[in-house]
């Protein structure tokens, strides 16, 4: 059974809304829970499962199912009498959301909200066949820092946030970007430079979720990553947290790796991720 979405008030009927001075309508409000129920089916629900879930009226249920798959939002299933499913009027509108998304907007947002708890230099990156390329960077408040811009390109074996993505990839399209040892070209005497190495690592950042590098792209800067996720689960980019290894210590990487997932996933929330 599909779980009965989160309400903001106590009874079906409550007309309270969160913007001050405004009332839903509990119709409204009613078909809207009916729609997120289907967030965790996808074999479908019939009328007296959206019943039980949400506490209505058998009456109401049928009225409003019938008024969704009137305008498209909900469909009988093939093959399966009493069965409902998405409509193509739900996937429009998701399509119409995700194209108005603005990674870079959406991404400086979370991006100053880790930054402001952690006064570090928070960033995020997305791929470039083998490199990265930095579209978001606050500024660590400190007087020493990592100096980077926006637009810069490093390569993804040497970076945090690289890695991240990576591990996102197939074996297959690992393969094609890093054929031999020779496609990783070292940023310093700590870089990746086997891929033997970098299978290995990858395959770890992938088990924990986070990625880190130490000296790896800069030889003064240690950093910790987490992973950026679309409406479809996929990795399309990594918000890192950058320390200068002055600040940097051992006992504090959980914090950081917590800081930054955090803001990683809020992120993907606000890009349509269900996480």
């Amino acid at each position: 059974m599909a779980r009965s979405p989160q309400r903001l008030s106590g009874t079906p009927d409550d007309q309270t809304s969160p913007i001050p001075g405004r009332v839903t309508a509990p119709a409204l409000r009613r078909g809207l829970d009916i729609l997120e129920l289907f967030l965790d089916s996808s074999e479908g629900l019939r009328v007296p499962e959206m019943t039980a879930a949400l506490g209505i009226p058998r009456a109401s249920t049928h009225e409003l199912v019938g008024a969704l798959v009137d305008r498209g939002y909900l469909q009988p299933k093939p093959g399966s009498a009493g069965q409902f499913v998405l409509g193509v009027k739900t996937f429009q509108l998701g399509g119409a959301y995700e194209r108005s998304l603005d990674i870079v907007e959406a991404g400086r947002e979370a991006a100053r909200a880790v930054a402001a708890e952690c006064g570090e230099t928070v960033q995020i990156v997305v791929r470039d066949e083998r490199v990265v390329v930095y579209i978001v960077r606050i500024d660590s408040t400190h007087s020493v820092r990592l100096v980077s811009d926006v637009g810069s390109r490093l390569p993804a074996h040497c970076t945090a946030g690289g890695k991240v993505l990576l591990a996102s990839l197939s074996p297959e399209e690992l393969a094609t970007l890093f054929p031999d040892d020779t496609s990783l070209l070292p940023m310093t005497t700590r870089s990746i430079d086997t891929v033997e190495r970098l299978n290995r690592e990858l395959a770890e950042t992938r088990e924990r979720g986070w990625g880190e590098e130490y000296c790896e792209s800069n030889q003064d800067v240690a950093c910790v990553a987490a992973p950026v996720r679309n409406p479809r689960g996929e990795c399309v980019a990594a918000m890192s947290i950058s320390i200068p290894t002055i600040r940097w210590q051992d006992d504090k990487r959980a914090d950081y790796v917590a800081l930054v997932s955090t803001g990683a996933r809020e992120l993907s929330t606000r890009l349509g991720a269900r996480l």
